[in-house]
């Protein structure tokens, strides 16, 4: 794999080494499967953002008040598509699992249409305070999930371990979910350490793992190595240039058990920029720009001009992936990736996107 450089987003923009781009580029309209939209009168902005570019997109429902029941996943769902009434776009629906959650609870979200269940454990990262304090008080609803073939997803941290540690700390949990629950398909989100790639390869294909944009070129001293950027702040937090290295490594494979998820997650300036700044890394806009950078650099000659192996695998992690784990049919549409150079805006709707005021050199868009 080719050396990444340390300053964020360096080796993505337009330089004078780059990389000579010649052809655009066609694949499947992507997919994210990890996506956050908040409610109120920004949603619709934050998902025709995400609608630009993506046909699908798995919604997460930590909200205020959160998704965790019928009623409000079939409403949050309306807003969605009403909101992106101009867009071929369909929001693929979770929910909230809480502690009263039971097997009667989880039998009537999978009517109401929910393809994912979401654990969070207390404390752990945005709107969590009401969340899980011990996973093995809701084996009644994993059950359920289990017999609906309703797919669990997890924030995989510990929050009583220091913080550096807690992807790690929680993967024996994952490890016993997986023994005690062989059918039930589980997705370790946002992984962002050399360690989940590991035991998630350990793992039965009934596991996947998503990877975002922001932990394929961060490290923490993009986020506290000189001046301290908030906007760069997220949980899991962004880890070490060998943990980074290790998760492009998997991206860029072919791995099927690897796919797509932004979790991109949209602040407000002042929710950021404060003492007490929110988690969460908006990527909406430039994911696909950044990944291209991404598998560029990491995939680069093998194949012929008008599939090259890095465009391959590109489009695997995106558009193959996760559809085949989630068992979602074929996507609708295509997407151009074109070799033109363009400004990321230094914010969009008040939120700092991720490569804020950067150049870069692809630009992905729906046809």
């Amino acid at each position: 794999m080719p050396p990444h450089s340390d300053g964020v987003g360096a080796a993505l923009q337009i330089d004078g080494s780059a990389v000579c781009l010649k052809a655009m580029f066609r694949l499947p309209v992507p997919d994210d499967l990890h996506l956050h939209l908040r409610q109120g009168p920004h949603l619709a902005n934050y998902a025709r953002d995400t609608a630009a570019q993506f046909g699908r997109a798995l919604v997460m429902p930590n909200t205020r008040p959160p998704i965790s029941g019928p009623a409000a996943l079939r409403e949050y769902r309306r807003q969605i598509v009403t909101a992106c009434s101009a867009y071929a776009f369909e929001p693929l629906m979770s929910f909230k699992l809480a502690p009263d959650h039971d097997a009667q609870a989880v039998h009537a979200l999978a009517d109401a249409g929910a393809v994912a269940a979401k654990y969070y454990p207390r404390g752990a990262t945005t709107n969590s305070e009401d969340g899980i304090e011990d996973l093995r008080t809701l084996y009644p609803a994993i059950e359920a999930l289990q017999e609906r073939d309703v797919i669990l997803c997890l924030h995989g941290e510990d929050p009583s371990a220091f913080c550096l540690s807690r992807e790690t700390a929680f993967l024996p949990r994952l490890e016993e979910l997986v023994n005690r629950f062989p059918r039930l398909r589980i997705v370790l989100e946002h992984v962002s350490t050399a360690d989940a790639v590991r035991v998630v390869r350990t793992l039965p294909q009934t596991v996947g793992a998503t990877i975002t944009a922001h932990h394929l070129v961060l490290t923490l001293d993009d986020l506290i190595g000189d001046l301290l950027n908030p906007h760069h702040f997220c949980k899991p937090v962004v880890k070490t240039p060998d943990d980074r290295n290790a998760l492009r490594e998997a991206a860029t494979s072919g791995d099927r058990r690897f796919f797509f998820g932004s979790d991109s997650a949209p602040h407000r300036r002042a929710d950021k920029e404060c003492a007490c700044g929110c988690a969460g890394v908006y990527t909406a806009p430039v994911a696909i720009a950044v990944l291209a950078g991404v598998f560029e650099l990491d995939c680069p000659g093998a194949g012929d001009a008008e599939q090259p192996l890095w465009v391959r695998r590109l489009r695997a992690f995106l558009c193959e992936n996760g559809a085949a784990f989630y068992r979602l049919p074929p996507a609708r549409g295509e997407l151009v990736l074109a070799p033109e150079e363009w400004l990321v805006p230094a914010a969009y709707h008040d939120v700092v996107p991720l490569m804020a005021a950067k150049r870069l050199r692809w630009r992905a868009s729906r046809v």
